[in-house]
């Protein structure tokens, strides 16, 4: 029964944090969905099919607001972390893929202002 209570307490604290616009994905997540894409970043041919699929991910796993803020976040972090990624060729990733993920790949873009 104590059981009972305390998992539908940490089930109900749950959904309130993402019912208020806290963001579920983490940088861990977006770094392992776009992974698969650095050899496309870096300049080699086009994007495979597991980094398109890593795109779709992505989108699919950011479906509010405060999602799509904090994985524009941690984008633009992990621009500054790998060394030779090409910027045209990152802006180009989403439409490459034909996937839009709400969030423009840009270093100079102001994650607060995605909506």
């Amino acid at each position: 029964m104590k059981a009972g209570v305390v998992l539908a307490v940490m089930l109900l604290a749950a959904i309130v944090m993402v019912e208020r616009g806290q963001a579920a994905i983490t940088c861990g997540q977006v770094d392992s969905f776009l992974a698969p894409c650095l050899a496309y970043l870096t300049g080699e041919g086009k994007p495979s099919r597991a980094c398109c699929t890593g795109v779709e991910y992505l989108k699919d796993n950011t479906p509010t607001t405060a999602d799509r803020q904090a994985a524009c976040k941690c984008i633009k972090d992990a621009a500054t972390r790998y060394r030779g990624i090409k910027l045209d060729k990152a802006r180009q990733l989403p439409k490459e893929c034909g996937v839009d993920i709400g969030v423009p790949i840009t270093p100079d873009i102001d994650c607060s202002k995605i909506s």
